[in-house]
């Protein structure tokens, strides 16, 4: 029979880090999101509290910057960022666009004390 998942009793990664950095604890966490990341800002961050419940970072402040995704518009050739979907080319208004990258999640950086 297999055994239900449970969470991992070990602590996260980074607080191992912050520890031999001698950080007492992590005062900000800064996420780069990208426009394509599939995933909603607000909920992110909320998920990020919880899971720094009785860690290094429990009474730090998660923030999250939205980063645009890179088009290339099939009729006019034209490279330009889009900032919001659904998105038209700046030259020419053609929805015939190649989206590239903007798909990224990442830490950007982290405050600690």
């Amino acid at each position: 029979m297999r055994k239900a998942w449970s969470p991992s009793p070990r602590p996260p990664r980074a607080a191992p880090r912050c520890g031999r950095c001698g950080a007492r604890r992590v005062t900000r966490v800064r996420l780069a999101l990208g426009l394509l990341a599939h995933a909603e800002t607000d909920t992110l961050l909320y998920c990020c509290q919880l899971a720094a419940r009785d860690t290094l970072a429990a009474d730090a402040e998660f923030q999250a910057e939205r980063r645009p995704a890179q088009a290339h518009c099939g009729d006019c050739g034209q490279r330009a960022e889009i900032a919001s979907l659904p998105a038209r080319c700046p030259r020419c208004g053609g929805e015939n666009l190649a989206l590239e990258g903007g798909d990224e999640m990442r830490v950007v950086d982290i405050g600690i004390r």
